[in-house]
């Protein structure tokens, strides 16, 4: 095996297994680019045998994640190491640390009866989004635990989660983890620009160029939609400053995320949605453009599943300008007034909050659960909800 790039979890991987065995659950909350996605896992996997599946949010995080271990151990993908997401897994019989979008993993506790047999933990990264997948994954763990699987360890990470609440659902401890950070120089807009936001970027863009781009740029906007106007109008830039405009996004084909991702000595500007916020690090970005906005998936007036564009939380801006100053000293431009920003929601509202739970209903029906009353949940969705969405499956039959 090549030797390891020492990281700031390094030094705490001892005590995150002593932590995580000595009460079955952890919570851990460790700084970007501390290592947490990549080493944990792996570590326990060492310390317990058997199999880690982590769960991550979103499908490009589980491949980058897979990958970066991979290469870090010195095995193929699909080895020791594994991934697998809908429609695609690389996995074997020997694969000890399996990444997994958090619906495989629902999907497994919902469609089988194993109680995961031969998986000695479960590793919830990146915990502070929230999707419904997310909640759901957690309620079913936490009841699996209780019941079936009480030798089932589970470890909760993130770097910008509310420790407590999860600790006492899931009754862990908490290890908290400083990573020493690099310097980041944040700036907002002085005044709010009514411009389109396609040549707000440009700008930015721009500014960063002529003030001595050192690495990669990674924009952050909020669909493809804003990704392809955005590499049209960077045309110009990108000709001027010897640039590569590439898009970044959980729909790219293998070549063009390889192209995206891969090491290079020309510049990028990555054009990336929200999947770029809370994966692996994307080597060589020194600076971030922040849209500030991001498309959350909602209910429309006459019940129908939507996608609104929304101001990010908080806690996303901060992921976000964390990107730049991963590996070296960094730049962050949000597109926001400091204002604008302050009023912003400290975090995001769980998507089972404001979701319907028709698919809920149905696969918590089908995990077993005969009554929704013993359920345990870090956010509660509203009981009428619930309860509606229970009684339409009744309905259905």
């Amino acid at each position: 095996m090549p030797p390891l790039d020492p990281l700031p979890i390094d030094a705490h991987l001892d005590q995150v297994i002593a932590r995580a065995r000595a009460r079955g659950a952890l919570v851990l909350t460790a700084d970007p680019g501390s290592g947490k996605t990549t080493r944990v896992p792996w570590a326990l996997a060492d310390a317990l045998g058997g199999q880690v599946v982590v769960l991550e949010p979103r499908r490009l995080a589980v491949r980058l994640a897979a990958r970066r271990v991979a290469a870090e151990r010195g095995v193929r993908p699909g080895g020791p190491v594994g991934w697998q997401v809908r429609f695609d897994a690389q996995r074997g019989p020997d694969t000890r640390v399996l990444y997994v979008t958090e619906g495989v993993l629902v999907r497994r506790l919902v469609g089988g009866d194993d109680g995961l047999r031969g998986v000695s933990a479960v590793v919830l990264d990146e915990l502070h989004e929230r999707h419904v997948e997310t909640d759901l994954a957690l309620t079913l763990l936490e009841r699996l635990r209780r019941t079936r699987r009480p030798d089932l360890v589970l470890v909760a990470m993130s770097a910008t989660l509310e420790a407590a609440p999860v600790a006492r659902l899931l009754d862990a401890d908490v290890l908290e983890v400083a990573a020493p950070g690099h310097p980041l120089e944040l700036t907002h807009a002085p005044n709010r620009d009514d411009r389109a936001l396609e040549d707000r970027v440009t700008s930015a863009v721009a500014d960063l160029v002529d003030a001595g781009l050192a690495g990669h740029a990674l924009v952050f906007l909020p669909g493809a939609v804003e990704i392809a106007r955005c590499a049209r109008a960077l045309e110009g830039v990108a000709r001027r400053g010897d640039l590569a405009v590439l898009p970044l996004h959980g729909r790219l084909e293998p070549d063009a995320l390889e192209a995206a991702l891969a090491p290079s000595r020309r510049r990028k500007v990555l054009l990336a949605t929200n999947v770029a916020e809370s994966s692996v690090t994307i080597d060589g970005v020194t600076a971030v453009v922040d849209a500030g906005l991001a498309r959350v998936p909602g209910i429309s007036p006459a019940g129908l599943p939507t996608l609104e564009l929304q101001p990010i939380s908080q806690f996303s801006a901060r992921q976000r300008a964390g990107r730049a100053a991963r590996q070296g000293p960094g730049r962050c431009v949000r597109l926001y007034t400091k204002n604008d920003h302050d009023r912003r929601p400290r975090a995001v509202e769980p998507e089972l909050l404001r979701s319907d739970l028709g698919e809920v209903a149905l696969a918590l029906r089908g995990a077993g659960v005969r009554d929704l009353g013993e359920l345990r949940w870090l956010d509660p969705p509203p009981p009428a909800a619930l309860a509606a969405a229970d009684h339409l499956l009744r309905r259905l039959g």
